[in-house]
């Protein structure tokens, strides 16, 4: 059976969108991404809401634009091979490969989706995710932890959720970044 994997760039106080919208990490760090692109190419299937997924078709087209480093290039060729479902009931199509747009988060579905898939899922974005943990079916949970106090915004975990989690790994890199990877007791 797949895990589901909820991943997020989080600031040191707990906030994936600052008020202000800036974290303090700059996404250049090559790094802390070609370690993101290691972590998640094993990923089958990309579950998104519309506001990260337009954020994300970034990786559609970045390998057409001139000197695009070979991580990045990497990256965007794993996003590209995978499946993505988005959740919206806003958007009409998808610009990407491999997309299909679904109008609610329906957990039997998702949980289906675990059981038949042969490659672990994501979730990514603190909206679709609470979803998700709120069904008990996150597996994991990866931050990727900035140096950075925002003092406010959107938070990496629902409020009223209370969960018991095992440390399973964690890694600090050059840039002050941590990663920390979770899993569900």
């Amino acid at each position: 059976m797949a895990k589901l994997i909820y991943s997020m760039i989080t600031s040191l106080d707990g906030y994936t969108e600052a008020t202000e919208g800036d974290l303090g990490w700059g996404a250049e760090d090559e790094e802390v991404h070609s370690f993101v692109g290691d972590v998640f190419r094993p990923v089958g299937t990309f579950l998104y809401g519309r506001r990260m997924y337009e954020t994300m078709v970034f990786w559609e087209t970045v390998h057409t634009r001139p000197d695009i480093p070979p991580y990045i290039l990497q990256y965007a060729d794993d996003w590209r091979a995978a499946e993505k479902i988005v959740y919206s009931t806003t958007l009409e199509s998808a610009p990407s490969a491999k997309t299909r747009i679904e109008r609610t988060f329906d957990p039997d579905a998702v949980r289906r989706l675990k059981k038949e898939s042969d490659h672990d899922l994501s979730i990514d974005g603190p909206n679709l995710a609470a979803q998700a943990i709120k069904a008990g079916l996150v597996d994991e949970y990866h931050l990727f932890v900035t140096t950075s106090v925002v003092g406010g915004g959107t938070r990496f975990f629902p409020a009223g959720i209370c969960l018991d989690l095992d440390l399973v790994e964690h890694r600090s890199f050059t840039s002050g970044v941590t990663y920390l990877r979770y899993r569900t007791r």
